[in-house]
């Protein structure tokens, strides 16, 4: 997988991106700013401040998106969206946003700076799913899962856990999984999708279970942790993606001399196939 940029996809998602940024804390007394304007493509993933397509406050400032949704799933740091059917608010820190664009949106992502006495992490995915033909030109939709609200799974032993951005797995006994927006595709249960964040600790054994649906496309990303972490029994020592056999349960585990935590993301659905 690349450093920096999108990784690859499969269908039904069409994008899939993991920002990781560790800007400094804010110097420009309270503006929330960087100390220096961005060159409008700035994506060198080594630089103090990779500005994007921002000015003076890292991000992607007004772009129109039609076809398709975003789903933007934090775990650190904070966004500023805005968009022009209306919405508008700084999510983080957990918060999932599911923008359905349909006919079309404009919106802004924006990374304020907005702590000048700790650095300003920033860690999330935005991820593309399709829209079929039939969904094209849907109405516009937004949904907003807040941190709380969104399931979360713990092994009883503590060592291994599973963000459920979206899916019907490990969702414990009377867990009920957020609704995605009305037009989605994944809004049916046929379609089987899912998007999972799994955390494995030193000494962490997990089982992702079979799909629950025949012939979806399910690819698994290693993210973080590049120290012993394996696929049903196969090393896995560097950033990379795995498209795994949906029919069958997938054994992830992470040795106790494991000197860090490993992290997947699991991107799961029926293919639209148009």
């Amino acid at each position: 997988l690349p450093t920096s940029g999108p990784f690859p996809t499969l269908d039904p998602f069409l994008f899939c991106v993991y920002h990781k940024d560790a800007y400094p804390a804010d110097t420009s007394g309270g503006k929330m700013e960087a100390p220096q304007r961005g060159n409008g493509m700035h994506f060198d993933p080594s630089a103090d401040y990779r500005m994007y397509h921002g000015d003076r406050i890292p991000g992607f400032p007004q772009h129109p998106h039609r076809g398709f949704e975003t789903i933007t799933a934090t775990m650190d740091g904070l966004i500023d969206h805005a968009d022009s059917v209306g919405n508008a608010g700084r999510y983080g820190q957990g918060d999932v946003q599911w923008m359905t664009a349909g006919k079309g949106v404009v919106h802004g992502e924006m990374f304020p700076l907005v702590h000048d006495d700790r650095p300003n992490h920033t860690r999330f995915f935005q991820i593309w799913l399709n829209l079929p033909r039939k969904s094209k030109m849907a109405e516009p939709s937004f949904a907003m899962f807040w941190a709380d609200d969104v399931p979360k799974w713990t092994s009883d032993d503590g060592l291994a856990s599973v963000t459920v951005w979206a899916g019907n797995y490990f969702l414990g006994k009377g867990v009920v999984q957020n609704t995605p927006p009305p037009d989605s595709w994944a809004k049916s249960e046929d379609n089987d999708v899912a998007v999972l964040h799994i955390t494995l600790q030193p000494g962490a054994k997990l089982v992702l279970p079979k799909a629950n649906r025949p012939e979806v496309n399910r690819s698994l990303y290693l993210v973080e942790g590049f120290d012993g972490a394996t696929v049903d029994g196969t090393s896995v020592m560097k950033r990379v993606v795995v498209d795994v056999d949906e029919s069958k349960d997938v054994t992830l585990e992470l040795p106790e001399s494991a000197s860090e935590a490993s992290e997947f993301l699991l991107l799961q659905g029926k293919p639209i196939d148009e």
